[in-house]
């Protein structure tokens, strides 16, 4: 997959997918916290310039060192928010060292998720690009078969066997009914393969016992979208917000099909919410 210089945002979630390898609710994760801004296609799909694969490449590196996704957006929605906002991205370094994330800028090197300085004899000069160390030996932990075994195993399969990666979700649900990120995972991908309605029950069932989790309305919402019942999505995403106000997508989304429905007004108001949400990343 090539970029060109006169059009930068020219990838797409499934392409990243394919060429980073990395699980659709990482990359969810990096845009609901600000960490890329892609832009909206024609389509209203996501595109990512090459400055947000850079992004998405650290997470993928940071993944293959065995830290869990959660760490990975925690630390990286840390990062961005402790960084000054004229220090560029490429001239940091990212990488694990043993269980933990440290971020190498110049002669410094610290804890993305603490802050606290970490002591290093052997820095070497930046050549300002982003550079991807190899994890540091750890101790290897036994594999146990529990419920976060599974969702790391499910993410990891989602960009090689899809089939596979659906079983290893459900197994999640097995051994954790109340796994969150595995039911929000377990949709996108059914959704993704073109079954909304196995997608919409999946998300029902979350809800019974995630009744205030926003994304699982959002997603919802995206899923009976694509059903075609915009009334009944736009419905959702009205619960969504109500839940996180601050969740820019939603207020896109809303703001799309009150258009598409006629009411101007409203369709107005969440597009002036969107915008300001962007502004303010």
């Amino acid at each position: 997959m090539t970029t060109s210089a006169r059009d930068p945002s020219t990838y797409t979630i499934r392409g990243i997918q394919e060429m980073l390898g990395l699980s659709r609710g990482v990359i969810a994760g990096l845009i609901a916290s600000g960490f890329v801004t892609p832009t909206r296609g024609k389509r209203n799909e996501y595109r990512f310039t090459f400055r947000d694969v850079v992004v998405l490449r650290t997470a993928v590196d940071l993944q293959a060192a065995k830290i869990p996704p959660r760490r990975i957006l925690g630390a990286l929605r840390k990062l961005r928010a402790t960084l000054p906002a004229e220090l560029p991205l490429s001239g940091l370094r990212i990488s694990a060292v043993g269980n933990d994330v440290t971020v190498r800028e110049g002669r410094s090197q610290w804890h993305a998720e603490s802050g606290q300085m970490v002591m290093d004899f052997e820095v070497q000069p930046s050549s300002g690009n982003v550079s991807f160390l190899q994890r540091a030996p750890a101790r290897a932990a036994p594999v146990t078969p529990d419920a976060a075994a599974w969702f790391r195993r499910a993410e990891a399969l989602e960009a090689s066997d899809r089939g596979a990666a659906e079983s290893a979700y459900r197994r999640v649900l097995e051994i954790d009914p109340a796994h969150a990120d595995a039911y929000l995972n377990l949709g996108a991908l059914l959704c993704e393969d073109g079954r909304p309605g196995e997608a919409i029950a999946i998300y029902d069932q979350a809800l019974r016992t995630k009744p205030h989790e926003p994304l699982l309305h959002y997603n919802r919402a995206i899923a009976l979208e694509d059903t075609g019942n915009a009334t009944v999505a736009l419905a959702s995403y009205h619960v969504a917000l109500r839940l996180a106000p601050d969740l820019a997508d939603a207020h896109y989304n809303a703001a799309r099909l009150h258009q598409q429905l006629g009411d101007a007004k409203q369709a107005v108001r969440h597009f002036n919410a969107y915008r300001r949400l962007q502004r303010q990343r």
